[in-house]
């Protein structure tokens, strides 16, 4: 039988109104590189005066989350040249090593006229001995398609048994509503041979569970001795994080009630949980996440109960 999960806050480990690196507000979209004993690179955007999200880092020691051991002075690279799929934002989205290689992907930002932007994901790649990261291409790796009809967006990739997965956000609508224009995506799954090029079938992964739902993003999966498991953030009224497995990869089952990890009754995290990065370290489970408004208040560190 399937058990609930019991995640343990550890509290914020970047809060904006006490440190920001290069950027005025909101830190969104954490993801881990680990580099040494209990120290990780976060990985990250803030939002500039002109609300474009900049790609940045913080180091700290996981064991004792509330300092920070180090942290970017710049933006790790720049926005698009005008017309490019990220001149007006850049969120890192994931990060993986291969073969002694860096891939970090992320999100390319645009601004919209008939809709408020439109996303697609771009790569930067940092080789063996080198310390700067950068860009694969002027364009996207993965852009909109006949599967993916509006934008792609937030992803978390695997090479797995000699290929190389994806699960991705996918917006297949657009909605006029009273309050504005509502997106509708969700995810899918994308393999490829070298993690640059990518097959797609428009096969979804984690689709809405009612007609409540209109948001789904940022997975976070990880291989395990019996398939895999993923945590995402899903929405109606407000973001909440999901949980699923996988035999295969491919066909999943939502199983939200076992996550374990809710919003608090107060403070930071206590309106919307969501934009999960889970991974491992010394035989310990963490995740990072955001809480209230899509980082405006912070990311936060939780571990889960042994």
């Amino acid at each position: 039988m399937q058990r609930r999960m019991r995640w343990i806050k550890l509290g914020l480990i970047v809060d904006p109104h006490k440190k920001k690196t290069v950027g005025v507000s909101h830190v969104s979209v954490p993801c881990a590189r680990h580099l040494r004993d209990d120290t990780f690179r976060i990985y990250y955007s803030e939002r500039d005066g002109q609300s474009r999200s900049l790609p940045t880092w913080v180091d700290v020691d996981i064991i004792r989350p509330d300092r920070i051991l180090d942290a970017a002075d710049t933006a790790m690279f720049s926005l698009g040249e005008p017309g490019c799929f990220d001149d007006s934002g850049i969120t890192p989205t994931w990060l993986l090593t291969h073969e002694g290689t860096d891939y970090l992907y992320f999100v390319g930002w645009n601004l919209g006229r008939s809709v408020p932007f439109r996303n697609a994901l771009g790569l930067a790649i940092r080789p063996a001995g080198q310390s700067q990261f950068r860009k694969y291409s002027n364009g996207p790796i993965l852009d909109r398609s006949i599967h993916d009809p509006c934008f792609v967006a937030s992803a978390s990739i695997l090479v797995h048994s000699g290929y190389w997965h994806m699960w991705y956000l996918s917006c297949v609508r657009w909605e006029t509503t009273p309050a504005g224009m509502r997106h509708y995506y969700h995810l899918k799954y994308a393999t490829s041979a070298d993690g640059i090029h990518w097959e797609r079938t428009g096969k979804v992964a984690i689709d809405f569970a009612s007609a409540d739902e209109y948001a789904i993003s940022r997975p976070s999966v990880l291989a395990t001795a019996n398939g895999f498991q993923m945590w995402y953030s899903y929405r109606g009224d407000r973001y909440r994080i999901g949980y699923a497995e996988s035999r295969d990869g491919v066909e999943w089952t939502r199983l939200d009630h076992l996550v374990g990890i809710d919003v608090s009754a107060e403070g930071w995290d206590a309106q919307m949980v969501e934009y999960p990065c889970v991974f491992d370290h010394n035989g310990r489970r963490y995740m990072l996440y955001n809480g209230n408004r899509y980082g405006e208040t912070g990311i936060g560190l939780a571990v889960l109960a042994a």
